[in-house]
């Protein structure tokens, strides 16, 4: 389903996030964690994606079986990072004919095996690039919607790594919206005035897509420190802090502590009108599942109707 209908359909949308797996074994402990999550009929469900080689082939075969063999609607993570306008091209055909409805359109890292690579080469330097390309296989006729694919970005609640002015930050992300952006999905953050300041601050620059926070419960102390790093220096705020603290190294007790304070976080966001909120599962279903019961929801399909 397009993405326009799913937020039509429903406010806020509540989705999950899974990464494409190395092995077969891991890609079977996915599945399960896949199916457990189906039950609670997500908004849709996006799959992670790795520039170069095989990586991309491994997010293009979870996407496919997702959407071949379950319920959900999978949406695509897509990089401008090792890619040439044939590329993409041919990635776009490709999810055209399964059946795939949206893209998450990013920026994206270089692989770690390629050190020193040349952004240069690159067919697409800046997100917006992506958006405005994509927007154009429109004209194409590949796609079975008329509308073609539906598009979100990224936000950054906290501040984007590689762009410490706030302001040019903002004239980046409206640059993603013009280019025909329809939603916006944010990094994970951890305290819930970051979001709604990053909100406002999108209001001021003309921004008015929807934006969908993403969430991401601590599960372990080792996970917290491994999830600053990916998220490119994610912000603490001390209560969390003291309450791991608290812990004294039990890892059950940071897993209840961490899930606590996302379900808190979730209660705040949606009293405060939240669009939708996406979770960042790391493949495993059950912190995302403590927290839907706590919340009160049934499946996404319960939460109120767009009006």
């Amino acid at each position: 389903m397009h993405i326009a209908d799913i937020l039509k359909a429903q406010r806020p949308t509540l989705s999950f996030e899974f990464f494409p797996p190395k092995t077969a074994e891991s890609s079977e402990a996915l599945y399960r964690t896949i199916g457990e999550l189906e039950a609670f009929k997500p908004s849709f469900v996006s799959v992670t994606y790795g520039a170069g080689g095989s990586t991309r082939e491994l997010t293009h075969d979870l996407v496919v079986r997702i959407k071949t063999t379950t319920s959900l609607d999978p949406i695509p993570h897509l990089t401008c990072v090792c890619h040439s306008e044939a590329d993409i091209a041919g990635i776009l055909e490709r999810y055209a004919k399964a059946g795939v409805s949206n893209i998450l359109a990013l920026g994206g890292d270089p692989p770690q095996s390629l050190t020193g690579y040349d952004r240069a080469k690159d067919a697409f330097q800046h997100a917006a690039d992506l958006v405005a390309f994509i927007r154009k296989f429109i004209d194409t006729g590949a796609h079975p919607d008329p509308r073609g694919f539906g598009i979100g970005v990224a936000g950054f609640p906290e501040g984007h790594p590689t762009t410490p002015n706030r302001v040019l930050e903002m004239d980046y992300l409206k640059a993603k919206v013009d280019a025909g952006a329809d939603y916006i999905c944010t990094q994970l953050f951890f305290d819930n005035h970051d979001f709604y300041d990053f909100r406002e601050r999108c209001q001021l620059a003309g921004i008015n897509i929807p934006i969908i926070a993403g969430i991401m419960p601590i599960t372990s102390a080792a996970g917290m420190r491994r999830m600053a790093e990916l998220a490119a220096g994610a912000r603490y705020p001390a209560k969390l802090l003291r309450a791991i603290q608290r812990c004294g190294g039990d890892e059950a007790a940071v897993q209840k502590v961490g899930i606590h304070y996302a379900t808190e976080q979730c209660h705040d966001l949606l009293d405060h009108g939240v669009d939708g909120i996406h979770f960042y599962t790391l493949n495993k279903s059950h912190a995302t599942r403590e927290i839907y019961s706590s919340l009160g929801i049934r499946d996404s399909a319960a939460v109120r109707p767009q009006s």
